[in-house]
């Protein structure tokens, strides 16, 4: 399954220079949010295939206007043809306002799924906006990762971890992949292909 993954920036190859076709490689399309709902839309509009999405902490307007014809799975685990998504949305709190949270906020939106993890027998990915502590984020309330991911990503090893709200643009040493035991972590910033399942 050959998958796009897209975060925090419209990317000009599958928008502003948009080709007819372009998307149609694509088997299933992930944002992990703090984009425009117009952009989705198009994006589910061309592609052929579901687009899936998490809340970033910029997402408020998505609560009273969601992007149509897309799938929220924060706080499920969505499986489609096979594929199990675990849906995990919004950032560190650092402020007031939706979509953040502190970490035993977090823990508790985890716990709620124990029983849906339990039945699935875990998950093949967990899609979220803010990254796991210590993998590739920072210091800073505002783009900490969660102490909970590492923990979800150690009991269950997923295939891949997909977050976003780490821009590349931040730092020069800010890698799109890395490895954490058996899960490959991606940054989708701006975009990522990758593929699942062959």
């Amino acid at each position: 399954m050959k998958i796009l993954a897209v975060a925090d920036d419209e990317s000009k190859r599958f928008y502003d220079f948009y080709k007819p076709g372009c998307l149609d490689e694509f088997d299933l399309i992930l944002s992990c949010g703090d984009l425009h709902r117009s952009y989705l839309e198009f994006l589910v509009t061309m592609a052929h295939c579901p687009l899936l999405y998490v809340h970033g902490n910029h997402d408020a307007a998505f609560d009273k206007a969601p992007p149509e014809g897309c799938e929220c799975v924060d706080d499920r685990l969505y499986v489609y043809k096979g594929l199990r998504i675990l849906g995990l949305g919004g950032s560190f709190r650092y402020r007031d306002g939706p979509h953040m949270y502190t970490e035993r906020q977090m823990q508790r939106r985890i716990r709620r799924l124990r029983l849906a993890l339990w039945r699935s027998g875990g998950f093949d990915i967990l899609l979220a906006h803010a990254p796991a502590r210590g993998i590739n984020d920072f210091d800073s309330l505002s783009h900490r990762g969660f102490e909970s991911f590492n923990r979800l990503l150690d009991r269950y090893r997923p295939a891949y971890f997909v977050h976003g709200h780490i821009h590349k643009n931040y730092g020069v040493n800010i890698p799109q992949r890395s490895p954490h035991g058996a899960t490959t972590v991606i940054n989708a910033y701006d975009h990522c292909i990758f593929t699942i399942g062959e």
